[in-house]
C-alpha cells in the first residue's frame, strides 16, 4: 500500500520498547547520537533534557519513538502541557494525518489545552496543532494550510525561536505546489533554513528539512551541504543516514546513495537492540538501494535485495499505514526490475503478490501489459490494462485516497500507451506520454513510476525517429542524471543519427557510472564495442 502514502521519502519507526531505566534512555537521546535541539519550556526541569531529546526525534521522523518519549514526560510531569503537545506532533507525519490518527492527535491537544500551557509561546504551540486537529470526524481539506498559517504567526511573534522558525520552514515547503515554476514557498523556506543552518549546525531538523527543501529538479545540488551534514548530525537515526540518499539520487551520485542506505539499513536492524525500534525504516531505505544498484550495473545486488526481503521478519510499514512493507515492496521491487532490465517476457508472467483491491497490484498489471505488449501478445496486454481499469473503479467506489486512485490512473494510460504503440496507433501512445511527461519531476526510487521521456524516447527510436528520440531521452537525463537506460537510450540514439561526439559522450558517461558493477547487459557490451571502435579510427 505503498502508493496510498505517496512518495514522500520518510519513514516511521517499528513499535518502541519501553526503556527499562532513565540512565539509558538519557544515552540514547545524547546530542552526539541525535543532534542539538534547545526548546525550552515551563515543565519540570527534570524532564527537559528528554523534552529536547523526543523533539530531536520528531525532527529526524523518529516518530513512535518520540511518541514514548513524550508519553514518559507526561507521566513524570502531569502538569506538563507541551508533553501532549508532543505525542500530539507524532501524529502529524505526511500530509494530512488519516481519521485515526486526527482523532488521536485532537484526544492529546485536548488534554494540552486542559493543562494551561504557563507561556503563551507554548500556548501558541499547541493552538498551531489544535488548528490541524480540530474538529476530526469532519473533512477539511485546508487544515495544512490552517497549520501553516498558525506557524507562521508563531515564527514572526517569536523571531528567536529556532524550533518555531524550522518547523514553520517545513510546513511553508510543504506548501509548495509542484504547478508554480518559480516555487515560490520552497525558496522561502530555503532562506529561513539557510540562515539557521548558520546558527544551528547541529539541529537535525535544519539539516533534515534543507534535504527535503532542496529535494527538486533543478534544486537539488544547493542540498549537499546539508545531505553531508546531517548523516554525522544524528548518526543513530536511521532516517538521517537514509536522508541524504535524496540528494544524492536527485544528482545521479550511485555510489554515495547505495553507501548512504546501506548506513541506513544497518541502523534500522540495530535499532531493535538499541531500545531505538526504527526496523521499520529499511524499508525506505530499500527503495532507494533497488534503484541505485539497477542504474549502476548492479543487478546481482538487485536480485539479492528481492531476496533478502522475503526473509525478513513481520514488522510494521514505515508511515504508520497498517499496510505490509514486505508485500508491497515485493510487488514493486519486482516489477521495477523486470522493466527496468527489458525483461518483457518475466514481466508479462510476474506473478500476484499484493491483494486485488489494493492499489499497489496496479504495479504488478502495468508491468504484465507492458511486458506483453512490448512481446507482442497485445491479448495479455489487454486484459491487464482491464484489470487495472476494473481496480480503478473499486477504489473510486470506495473512496480511497485521491493519490491512490490517481497512481492507479496513471498506470492505466501508460499501459494504453504502450498497446496504442503495439497497435501502431503512435501518435496516440506519443499523445498520452508526452501528457504524462509534462508532470513528471524525475525518478529515483521505484515507487511505481516509469521515466515517461525515456518512454516517449523507446518509442520514437522504434518509430526510426532517432533525433526526436534523443530529445526526449536528454529532456530525461536533466531530470534524473545517470539513469541506466537514459544514458544508454541517448547514446544509441545519437549513434543512429549520427552524431558520433554525442554518442561516445553518453556511452562513456553510462560505462563510467557502471564503475564496480558486474553487470552482463547488452547495453553495456554495445557501449564498449562502439568506443573501441570509435577509438580504432582514431
Amino acid at each position: 500500500m505503498v502508493r496510498s502514502i505517496a512518495f514522500l521519502l520518510t519513514f516511521v519507526a517499528l513499535a518502541f520498547p519501553a526503556l527499562a531505566d532513565e540512565g539509558h534512555h538519557h544515552d540514547d537521546l545524547s546530542e552526539q547520537q541525535f543532534g542539538s535541539v534547545h526548546f525550552p519550556t515551563s515543565c519540570n526541569p527534570k524532564v527537559q533534557k528528554n523534552f529536547e531529546g523526543g523533539v530531536a526525534l520528531l525532527h529526524s521522523f523518529a516518530f513512535e519513538t518520540a511518541e514514548a518519549t513524550f508519553r514518559q514526560i507526561a507521566q513524570d510531569d502531569p502538569h506538563c502541557a507541551m508533553a501532549h503537545w508532543g505525542i500530539a506532533k507524532t501524529f502529524s507525519r505526511w500530509g494530512t494525518p488519516n481519521p485515526k490518527q486526527l482523532q488521536h492527535g485532537w484526544e492529546e491537544i485536548k488534554i494540552a489545552k486542559s493543562l494551561p500551557a504557563k507561556t503563551a509561546r507554548e500556548r501558541s504551540y499547541i493552538a498551531a496543532q489544535a488548528a490541524l486537529y480540530a474538529h476530526p470526524e469532519k473533512k477539511d481539506e485546508k487544515r495544512e494550510q490552517k497549520y501553516l498559517k498558525a506557524m507562521e504567526a508563531l515564527y514572526r511573534h517569536y523571531p528567536g525561536d529556532h524550533e518555531g522558525a524550522a518547523f514553520y520552514a517545513f510546513a511553508l515547503m510543504d506548501s509548495d505546489r509542484d504547478d508554480d515554476p518559480t516555487h515560490a514557498n520552497r525558496k522561502a523556506a530555503a532562506a529561513i533554513l539557510e540562515k539557521l543552518f548558520l546558527l544551528e549546525p547541529n539541529h537535525p531538523g535544519v539539516a533534515h528539512y534543507l534535504v527535503h527543501t532542496y529535494d527538486c529538479p533543478g534544486m537539488a545540488e544547493l542540498g549537499l551541504p546539508a545531505a553531508r551534514r546531517y548523516a554525522q548530525i544524528a548518526p543513530a537515526a536511521p532516517h538521517a543516514l537514509h536522508m541524504p540518499s535524496h540528494i544524492f539520487a536527485r544528482l545521479g551520485m550511485w555510489q554515495e546513495d547505495i553507501a548512504s542506505n546501506l548506513a541506513s539499513v544497518a541502523a534500522s536492524r540495530n535499532a531493535v537492540s538499541t531500545y531505538m525500534g526504527d526496523e521499520g525504516h529499511q524499508y525506505h531505505a530499500m527503495e532507494f538501494l533497488m534503484y541505485a544498484y539497477l542504474q549502476s550495473g548492479r543487478e546481482a545486488e538487485a536480485k539479492r535485495l528481492i531476496e533478502e526481503v522475503r526473509s525478513l521478519p513481520k514488522m510494521k510499514d514505515m508511515y504508520g499505514g497498517g499496510y505490509d512493507p514486505q508485500i508491497s515492496a515485493l510487488t514493486i521491487y519486482s516489477a521495477f526490475c523486470e522493466l527496468e532490465l527489458h525483461h518483457w517476457k518475466e514481466a508479462k508472467a510476474l506473478p500476484l503478490i499484493s491483494p486485488v483491491d489494493d492499489a499497489d497490484v496496479s504495479v504488478t498489471y502495468k508491468a504484465r501489459a507492458i511486458g506483453a505488449a512490448r512481446s507482442g501478445d497485445l491479448a495479455t496486454a489487454g486484459a491487464n490494462l482491464q484489470a487495472i481499469q476494473d481496480l480503478h473503479a473499486v477504489l473510486v467506489k470506495e473512496q480511497k485516497l485521491p493519490i491512490s486512485i490517481n497512481a492507479v490512473e496513471e498506470d492505466q494510460r501508460v499501459v494504453s500507451a504502450w498497446i496504442n504503440h503495439a497497435e501502431g496507433h503512435n501518435d496516440e501512445a506519443l499523445k498520452t506520454l508526452r501528457e504524462i511527461a509534462g508532470k513528471e519531476r524525475g525518478i529515483f526510487a521505484p515507487d511505481g513510476g516509469i521515466a515517461a521521456h525515456e518512454m516517449l524516447g523507446d518509442i520514437l527510436s522504434e518509430m526510426g525517429k532517432p533525433e526526436q528520440a534523443l530529445i526526449e531521452y536528454e529532456a530525461e537525463l536533466k531530470l534524473s542524471p545517470n539513469r541506466f537506460d537514459s544514458l544508454y537510450g541517448a547514446g544509441r540514439a545519437a549513434e543512429i543519427a549520427k552524431q558520433p561526439g554525442k554518442a561516445t559522450a553518453y556511452y562513456q558517461q553510462l560505462l563510467k557510472v557502471c564503475t564496480g558493477g558486474n553487470s552482463n547487459r547488452i547495453e553495456l557490451a554495445h557501449a564498449k564495442e562502439f568506443l573501441s571502435a570509435v577509438a580504432a579510427q582514431n
